[in-house]
C-alpha cells in the first residue's frame, strides 16, 4: 500500500482501513500519504473490508486504484531518457504467483529496468503476486509478450544480449564477461521444465548456476535472484 502511494504511477480513488486496528507508524504514514495524494481515507467495519478484499492477506487496509498499465516492450528494450542501459528479466512460463511476486521484488532490488512476461501460460499480477512482490509492481515496468521467442528475437535485433538460465548449460553464470556491459536480458523458464526449446535457441547464451550440494535444482525465484544480482554485480564492476 505504501509503495502504491509513494510511486504515484496510478490514481488511487479511495483507501479503506478496517476499524479497530492497533495504531502504528505504518497506518499513520498511509493516512498521511493518502491525504497528500488527495485520496479519500475511510475507516470501515472489518467485515465490510474483508468482503471487498480480493485477498486474505490485506492486513486490514485496501485501496481502490486504477489497474497497472502494461508497458510497451519496445520502450523496455530501448535506452531510457535518463540513459540507463536496459537490463530486463524475461519469464517464460513461471506459473506460481508467489514465485512471480518474489522475482518482481528481486528485480526491483537488483536494479532491473523492466520485466517481460508471457501473455499466455504464465502467472500475471494477481493479489497474491502483488503481496509477494512487496510493492515492486509499483516501480518495475511490466510488458506482456504474445510469445517469448518472438520477444527475444526483437531484443536481438536491437542489440540486446540475452542470457538463458539453464541447469544443463556448460557455461557458468559466473563466467560471463564484457558482453554484460551493454543492454542485456536474463531469461528464466517454468518451475518444472525450465526453458522451452525454442526459447533456448533464441538466447544469445545459456548459462547455469553451479550447485555443490545433494539437491541438484533451485527454486526459480532463488535462481532468478542469484542471476539478477550476479549480472548486476558484473555490470557495475565493468563500468
Amino acid at each position: 500500500m505504501r509503495e502504491l502511494l509513494v510511486a504515484g504511477r496510478r490514481p488511487v480513488r479511495e483507501i479503506w482501513i478496517a476499524a479497530g486496528l492497533d495504531p502504528s507508524k505504518q497506518l499513520d504514514e498511509i493516512e498521511r500519504l493518502g491525504v497528500q495524494r488527495r485520496t479519500r481515507v475511510n475507516v470501515v467495519p472489518r467485515g465490510r473490508l474483508e468482503r471487498a478484499a480480493r485477498t486474505e492477506s490485506h492486513q486490514g487496509v485496501i485501496a481502490w486504484a486504477r489497474e497497472i498499465e502494461e508497458a510497451d516492450l519496445g520502450s523496455l528494450v530501448s535506452p531510457s531518457g535518463d540513459h540507463v542501459t536496459p537490463l530486463l528479466l524475461v519469464l517464460d512460463g513461471v506459473t506460481d504467483p508467489h514465485n512471480l511476486g518474489a522475482l518482481l521484488r528481486t528485480a526491483s532490488c537488483a536494479g532491473i529496468t523492466g520485466v517481460v512476461l508471457a501473455r499466455h501460460r504464465s502467472a500475471h499480477v494477481t493479489p497474491s503476486a502483488a503481496k509477494a512482490a512487496a510493492g515492486a509492481i509499483e516501480h518495475v515496468p511490466i510488458a506482456l509478450a504474445p510469445g517469448i521467442p518472438a520477444a527475444l528475437a526483437q531484443m536481438e535485433r536491437s542489440g540486446m544480449f540475452t542470457i538463458g538460465l539453464d541447469a544443463t548449460a556448460d557455461r557458468s553464470i559466473y563466467d560471463l564477461g564484457t558482453e554484460l556491459a551493454g543492454p542485456a536480458a536474463i531469461v528464466l523458464g517454468s518451475e518444472g521444465s525450465g526453458l522451452p526449446p525454442l526459447t533456448k535457441r533464441r538466447c544469445s547464451v545459456l548459462a547455469s548456476i553451479p550447485l555443490a550440494g545433494a539437491i541438484r535444482s533451485l527454486n526459480v525465484a532463488a535462481a532468478g535472484a542469484i542471476a539478477c544480482f550476479e549480472v548486476c554485480r558484473r555490470r557495475t564492476s565493468s563500468n
